[in-house]
């Protein structure tokens, strides 16, 4: 067996290769000369095996065998969200190209306000959640090295000292890997090309052990399922909740996991490579799961009880006496584990630096900070490579006060909750524009708190929490113990934590967001990140009057480097012309220097360099458009709540409007019935009254008789005339009315009716009329017409309370109508009657009255039928009526 001395020269050779590797992509890239494969879309799903780290590698068999096909969750989480790359991926990652973010907390930071304080809000829950993750690294190599320790008796094995150097030793590929460079929106070809080689070794590894297992230990498949079958794998049963949980976990620590977001959105090339990675990436996934269960199987069943099954991997080749499998099968573990520290350790070492080491420098430096002299990429530099060396300590801290002998996966579980608190603001960024800063903030607190509490600080030793809160809760509270938070006791402990702590965070982000208003800046990034295909490009311009460009070139100097930045400075001068030394500070300039700088220290640390020297920011003309259509909207959807109302208001009006209506016409027509029936027994008792006397006074004399028999006669007259008006209102309602319609001059209908209305008075009231405006040729039912004159001329004869009687005829065209106005010098109908006067049975004084009251009923059904209209004329000083005909022909000659 390989001593430790010969694994770590195989380490170190291994080590030494991937340097070499990224060197020559770097240098490959830097001179323009790339090679094709370099942005392929291969390299770009070999660089997503990041994902699969030593818990991949070495944990999914011990997880096979502890909890059998459970494992599945860990890839079916990323599948899913791979398949669904369209409605996702493809925007996370255009929002990060267009935005030219640097990290997650870069991209939550430009989304709400840019907002460091959510930036380092996520930046301190990414470090700790990453924690454990990192533990989880160090404890397989550790677990790896302890393994071939055991067969090398010349030398001590030291477990404690073994995790310090390693830790040491990873800390230092990290920092040599992932800090060359400062710009951290430039590609890093190097390191994605070493990450693709880790991907194909740790494939080829994990597979060679599968190939040998199944085929060389078991001999065939039919043979290997037997075995699956008769373990303890083969019956094991599975709990849904906690599949639904852990895939849940899965798919949003691939997308929130820092190293993730730094490979999948900011070292994409071409956002076109998703559709590849869509189904290349599950198929990796298919490859690296393929013989999990098979050598967890056959590990259970040859290796002695109580053998770690994490290390089956590593462990079944060497009980078979196949070293170099063995080896292979090492470095495969040690591939994943350091291409995940490494990536890993750089991106949170940005998000620091980016996040909060800048601005307290830019506040130390005050208002000249961004110009005077100096060279911030040193600052940045060195503050990276502090990170990643703390970072490191942090997960030799985590392994030493957790004991190291926790299961792979347990520790996987706690990292992927922690980060995944992160998803809410998240996805609400992206597809909701009326997400807040504050419910972001609000949101986050509320979840890292609880996965701290409940997942986190139990698996800590030390007492780091007591016992006593383990066992009776917070304060003596059982309802805040961290396994049964509020009393929930049933549920298993990953699946609780994970329900309370995103279920809260969630419902905290929206009633925050819902209850508060977002600023000017955040409704514009809103704007920006959920409409990203409709406008990509900056998401605000700024005004350069003020801003001076030897200021500019001077900052950027100090952050791009004297190279980079004076190259910047001359693509912009050839781009605005080539007039002068330096370009012109224009909004375009600025805001592409923005960018450029955001890729270095972030985006909130650029805004703030340039506002020190510019003063002041405008925003596109789109995204005002964007923030005022939303605007608008929300002020259209007030107004049709408006309206709504005020419809609402209308319509109960109308409401009581009709029921007074129908309450004086329910009067009307009891007042009608009892009229009706006096008017018919009135000259029914006259009639039987004076038909009796003359029946039966043979001594009356012939004068008598006659004067009799003609009130009898007048009565007869009086009630044939109202039984005549019922008849002829009802068969005008039921339009069942014939109309003769004849040709003729408005002047004769009116003569005709003049002359018929006020025969029979003593003292017929005056007419005043206008012959030559009546000259008019019309085509109507003339006798019906003449009917209508008729009733409003005897109307006005009978009303008009005048001590002079007049009643004014007045004739005017408008287009094709003519209006006919018949108005007294009475003192008109009082308002309350003005609305009831067209409708059956209406008297407006009934103890004047000598009709039933059907008379402007009878003339509004006439006018109807003839296409015109009667209305009264409220504004006018006395008694007012208004005839309108259409289909008006010429003036007669």
């Amino acid at each position: 067996m390989a001593s430790l001395n010969v694994l770590v020269l195989v380490c170190f050779t291994y080590v030494a290769l991937l340097f070499l590797v990224a060197f020559l992509a770097d240098r490959m890239a830097s001179r323009g000369r790339s090679a094709a494969w370099m942005r392929s879309p291969l390299t770009y799903t070999l660089s997503l095996s990041i994902y699969c780290t030593a818990w991949t590698f070495y944990g999914a068999v011990g997880y096979a065998a502890r909890s059998g096909l459970e494992f599945i969750t860990i890839y079916l989480g990323p599948t899913l969200v791979m398949l669904g790359w369209w409605w996702g991926l493809r925007k996370l990652v255009r929002v990060g190209r267009s935005q030219r973010v640097t990290s997650i907390a870069d991209l939550l930071s430009a989304r709400y306000g840019k907002s460091n304080t959510l930036a380092i809000g996520v930046t301190i829950l990414a470090v700790i959640g990453v924690t454990p993750y990192i533990s989880l690294q160090l404890q397989s190599i550790t677990l790896s090295f302890s393994i071939f320790a055991e067969a090398d008796p010349l030398r001590g094995y030291n477990e404690t000292k073994t995790v310090f150097w390693v830790s040491a030793g990873l800390a230092v590929f990290a920092i040599l890997f992932g800090t060359r460079n400062l710009n951290a929106n430039e590609r890093h070809h190097g390191v994605v090309t070493a990450i693709a080689l880790e991907a194909v070794v740790k494939l080829v590894a994990l597979l060679a052990v599968g190939i040998f297992v199944v085929w060389g230990i078991a001999g065939g498949l039919p043979e290997t399922f037997a075995r699956i079958d008769a373990s303890r794998i083969g019956q094991w049963q599975v709990d849904g909740g906690r599949w639904a949980t852990i895939t849940f976990l899965a798919a949003a620590a691939f997308v929130c996991l820092p190293r993730m977001f730094q490979v999948m959105v900011v070292e994409n090339e071409d956002e076109r490579h998703l559709r590849i990675a869509a189904w290349a990436f599950p198929t990796y996934l298919l490859l690296m799961s393929m013989f999990v269960v098979p050598i967890a199987a056959i590990g259970l069943e040859l290796l002695p009880t109580g053998a770690n099954p994490d290390l089956f991997v590593l462990t079944l080749p060497l009980h078979q006496g196949q070293q170099n499998l063995a080896m292979l099968s090492f470095l495969g573990g040690f591939s994943s584990a350091t291409s995940m520290v490494i990536v890993a350790a750089m991106a949170l070492s940005t998000m620091v630096s980016n996040h909060i080491v800048m601005p307290i420098w830019l506040r130390l430096q005050g208002a000249a900070g961004a110009s005077v002299s100096g060279d911030v990429r040193d600052v940045v530099l060195f503050t990276r490579r502090v990170t990643i060396a703390v970072i490191m300590a942090l997960g030799y801290f985590y392994y030493t006060l957790s004991g190291g002998g926790a299961a792979l996966a347990a520790i996987g579980l706690i990292s992927f909750a922690g980060v995944a608190q992160m998803l809410p603001a998240l996805v609400g960024g992206l597809f909701w524009r009326g997400a807040t800063r504050s419910g972001a903030l609000a949101g986050l607190t509320v979840g890292f708190g609880i996965w701290a509490y409940t997942m986190l600080l139990p698996t800590l030793g030390g007492g780091v929490l007591p016992d006593a809160v383990l066992a009776e809760g917070m304060f003596g509270l059982s309802w805040l113990r961290p396994h049964a938070l509020f009393g929930i006791e049933a549920l298993d402990p990953t699946v609780h934590a994970v329900l309370w702590s995103i279920g809260l965070n969630a419902v905290v982000f929206c009633i925050v967001s819902l209850a508060s208003f977002p600023s000017p800046m955040e409704r514009l990034q809103g704007a920006q990140f959920v409409n990203v295909f409709d406008h990509s490009s900056g998401p605000r311009g700024w005004t350069g009057s003020v801003a001076q460009s030897e200021d500019l070139m001077v900052m950027s100097q100090r952050i791009l480097g004297a190279t980079e930045a004076q190259a910047f400075f001359q693509r912009e001068l050839a781009r605005q012309g080539g007039r002068g030394s330096l370009p012109e500070p224009t909004p375009v300039f600025l805001e592409r220097l923005e960018r450029e700088l955001s890729a270095s220290i972030g985006a909130a640390a650029a805004h703030a360099m340039i506002g020190q020297i510019v003063g002041g920011s405008s925003v596109s003309v789109e995204d005002l458009l964007a923030v005022a259509d939303e605007t608008a909207q929300m002020l259209e959807y007030s107004n049709r709540l408006e309206m709504q109302s005020a419809e609402l208001s209308r319509t109960a009006r109308k409401l009581r409007e009709t029921n007074e209506k129908l309450t004086q016409i329910s009067r009307q027509k009891d007042a009608f019935l009892s009229q009706v029936s006096h008017e018919l027994r009135t000259p029914m008792t006259s009639i039987r009254a004076f038909s009796e006397i003359l029946r039966d006074d043979d001594t009356l004399a012939q004068e008598g008789k006659a004067r009799y028999a003609t009130i009898i006669h007048d009565e007869a007259l009086r009630l044939t005339r109202l039984l005549n008006d019922l008849l002829d209102l009802s068969v005008l309602e039921s339009g069942q009315v014939s109309l003769n319609m004849t040709r003729g001059t408005l002047k004769e209908v009116l003569d005709h009716a003049v002359s018929t209305a006020v025969a029979g008075f003593d003292t017929p009231m005056r007419v005043l009329r206008d012959p030559a405006s009546e000259d008019i040729k019309i085509s109507s039912d003339l006798d019906r017409l003449a009917q209508v004159f008729i009733n409003l001329i005897a109307n006005a004869q009978k009303y008009c309370d005048a001590e002079h009687p007049e009643l004014s005829i007045h004739v005017s065209r408008e287009g094709s109508q003519v209006l006919i106005d018949f108005i007294d010098n009475g003192s008109g109908i009082p308002p309350e009657f003005q609305q009831m006067i067209f409708e059956k049975f209406s008297r407006v004084s009934p103890e004047r009255a000598g009709g039933a009251g059907l008379g402007l009923a009878i003339c509004r059904e006439i006018v109807q039928r003839l296409d015109g209209d009667i209305s009264y004329l409220a504004g006018a000083s006395g008694g007012a009526f208004r005839v309108t005909l259409s289909g008006i022909r010429e003036k007669a000659a």
